[in-house]
């Protein structure tokens, strides 16, 4: 019975991947997302919708060249799933909307 008490507990706290994305989309939280085989290049932006496979588009995008410490703004993406690596957020959200 202890088992099945400490699976109830587990599950309660784990996190569904697809839920923290929605959070963030929900949020408007600008986040930042690392690109597989990229590691030099980083794309920040908001959430503007997101599907099964991780495609996202996002909005207010820009490229972050880490090795130049450069920041190109790139507006309105669509970002293939296969491509991301990591997603976080920066910390900034947008309450004017």
């Amino acid at each position: 019975m202890s088992h099945q008490m400490s699976n109830k507990k587990l599950q309660k706290i784990m996190t569904q991947p697809i839920n923290l994305i929605f959070r963030f989309f929900t949020n408007k939280s600008r986040v930042q997302l690392w690109l597989y085989e990229q590691p030099d290049l980083r794309i920040e932006g908001r959430i503007m919708g997101f599907d099964e496979y991780m495609n996202m588009v996002l909005d207010d995008a820009e490229e972050i060249q880490l090795k130049k410490n450069t920041r190109v703004f790139v507006g309105r993406i669509l970002l293939k799933g296969e491509n991301i690596s990591l997603i976080m957020s920066t910390g900034s959200t947008n309450t004017a909307e």
